[in-house]
C-alpha cells in the first residue's frame, strides 16, 4: 500500500512539475509576442555628461529619427539654439558650422530671432557653398554691377551681416520675409520667401 502511496505522490508532482513548467513557457511566448509587437522596445542615454540620465525611446526608428527626435525635444529651449544652428549647419556641410556660436551671440546681440542668418544664407549661397571667390559673402548683400562685397573671413562678415539685417531690415519693421523680401530680392516672384520661410521652419521644428 505504501509503496502504491508513493508512486501516485510521484506521478502527482512529476504532472505538477510538467503542467507549471509549460504555463512558465506559455506566460514567456505571450510576453514576447508583446515586446515584440511595441515600437517602445528600448530605453538608452546619448550623454556622457549631467544629463547622462535622460533617455530615448528605442524602436524600429533609425539613427536619424533618433535624431530628430532630440533636435525636437530640444526645439523648445532657449539653450538648445546654439545646437540647433550647429547641427543644421553641420548636416549641410556648411564652413560656418564652427561659427554656430557666434551666429547665436550676434543675433542676440541685435535682437532678432537665431535663424535668420542661417535661413538666408542657405536660401542665396547653400549655407556658403556657391559664393563669389574669395568673398565670404553668404548672403548675397552688396553685389551689384558695381563690383562684390568681399571680407577677409567669415567672422568679420558674418558682424557685419548682422549689423547689416538689424539696420536695414529689422528696424524699419521688416520683420518676415516676405517683407523683407521686396528690398532684399525685389525681382524675386516669391519663390525668394517661400525658401526662406522652409529653412526657418525646419531649424524651429528640427525636421533636417
Amino acid at each position: 500500500m505504501n509503496i502504491l502511496v508513493q508512486k501516485v505522490a510521484r506521478i502527482f508532482f512529476v504532472g505538477l512539475f510538467i503542467v507549471s513548467s509549460i504555463s512558465l513557457l506559455a506566460w514567456e511566448i505571450y510576453n514576447l509576442n508583446s515586446l515584440t509587437g511595441s515600437k517602445n522596445v528600448l530605453t538608452f542615454s546619448v550623454f556622457d555628461g549631467p544629463e547622462k540620465d535622460k533617455g530615448v525611446i528605442l524602436g524600429e526608428a533609425n539613427s536619424r529619427e533618433i535624431e530628430e527626435v532630440f533636435i525636437s525635444d530640444e526645439i523648445g529651449s532657449e539653450d538648445a539654439r546654439p545646437l540647433i544652428i550647429k547641427r543644421y549647419l553641420e548636416k549641410y556641410k556648411s564652413p560656418l558650422a564652427p561659427y554656430a556660436d557666434l551666429i547665436f551671440e550676434l543675433s542676440q546681440d541685435y535682437g532678432f530671432e537665431y535663424y535668420w542668418m542661417v535661413a538666408i544664407a542657405q536660401q542665396e549661397s547653400n549655407l556658403c557653398k556657391k559664393i563669389p571667390e574669395d568673398s565670404y559673402n553668404c548672403w548675397g548683400y552688396g553685389i551689384h554691377s558695381k563690383g562684390t562685397l568681399k571680407f577677409e573671413n567669415y567672422e568679420i562678415a558674418l558682424r557685419s551681416y548682422a549689423e547689416y539685417l538689424k539696420r536695414e531690415y529689422f528696424d524699419k519693421g521688416m520683420n518676415t520675409p516676405e517683407l523683407i523680401m521686396k528690398k532684399y530680392c525685389p525681382s524675386s516672384n516669391g519663390s525668394w520667401a517661400y525658401g526662406v520661410n522652409q529653412f526657418i521652419k525646419e531649424m524651429e521644428t528640427g525636421t533636417f
